[in-house]
C-alpha cells in the first residue's frame, strides 16, 4: 500500500525554542515533513531555494530581513510555495503587508496545536486562512494600481477558472476538472489578469477575495 505523501514545511522564526515546538507538532501528526528552519529573513530565502517547501511557516517580525520581504522574495521566485504568517497580536500591519506579498494564511503565536494544525492542512490544500478585515485593509495597502474591473467584466467561464485557480488549484488540475489543455487555462487567467488591471497572481487571488468569488473559502479568525 503506498502511503500518502507528507506536505514539506520550512519554519522561520528567530527563536529557537519556537521552531523545536512547531516541528514537534507538525511532525507528531504524521502529516508533515519539516525540511528545513531558519532564524531569519535572509536565511529563510537561501534555504527556501534549497529545500523547495510546499508551505513556510513564518514569523513576521525578525532581524536582517522580516518576514515581509523574505515572503515576497520566496514566492517570487517560487510562486506555488505557500506562506503561513505566524504574528504577535500587535503586529497586525505587518501582517497586512506581508498578505500583500502573497501570504495566504495567518496564525497568532498562542493559538493551540490544533488551530494551528487546521490552519496548516487548510493553507496546504489551497485554502485561503485570512479574516475577512484582514483581507479588505490589504487592498487598501496596495498603492500603484486601481482595479476598477467587477465579476460583471467576466464570463462565467472566466469566473470558473478563476475561483478554483485563487482556491489553490493548479493549471493541470483545473485543465482536467474541465477538460480543456493546461496552457488554455493559463491562458485564461493571463487574460483575466489584464481584464483586473493587477500585477501578479497574488493581487488577483485578493481581487478574487473582494469580490466575493472566495467567500466559502475564506475564513473568519
Amino acid at each position: 500500500m503506498r502511503l500518502r505523501q507528507r506536505t514539506r514545511v520550512m519554519i522561520v522564526d528567530d527563536h529557537s525554542i519556537l521552531r523545536v515546538g512547531l516541528q514537534q507538532v507538525l511532525e507528531q501528526s504524521g502529516e508533515f515533513e519539516v525540511v528545513g528552519q531558519a532564524a531569519d529573513g535572509n536565511e529563510a530565502v537561501r534555504i527556501a531555494a534549497e529545500v523547495s517547501p510546499d508551505l513556510v511557516v513564518m514569523d513576521v517580525m525578525m532581524p536582517n530581513k522580516d518576514g515581509v520581504a523574505a515572503c515576497r522574495e520566496i514566492i517570487e521566485s517560487a510562486p506555488d510555495t505557500r506562506v503561513i504568517i505566524l504574528t504577535a497580536s500587535t503586529e497586525e500591519d505587518a501582517v497586512v503587508d506581508a498578505v500583500a506579498a502573497g501570504a495566504t494564511g495567518y496564525v497568532q503565536k498562542g493559538t493551540d496545536r490544533e488551530q494551528f494544525l487546521a490552519a496548516v492542512r487548510a493553507v496546504a490544500k489551497g485554502e485561503l486562512r485570512l479574516p475577512v478585515d484582514l483581507v479588505k485593509r490589504t487592498f487598501a495597502s496596495i498603492r500603484g494600481r486601481v482595479a476598477t474591473a467587477t465579476t460583471d467584466d467576466l464570463t462565467a467561464r472566466e469566473r470558473q477558472i478563476l475561483t478554483a485557480f485563487a482556491t489553490g488549484m493548479s493549471y493541470a488540475q483545473i485543465a482536467e476538472a474541465r477538460g480543456i489543455k493546461p496552457v488554455t487555462v493559463r491562458n485564461a487567467i493571463y487574460d483575466i489578469q489584464h481584464k483586473v488591471n493587477v500585477g501578479t497572481m497574488q493581487e488577483l487571488v485578493l481581487w478574487s477575495v473582494r469580490h466575493g468569488l472566495l467567500d466559502g473559502y475564506v475564513a473568519s479568525e
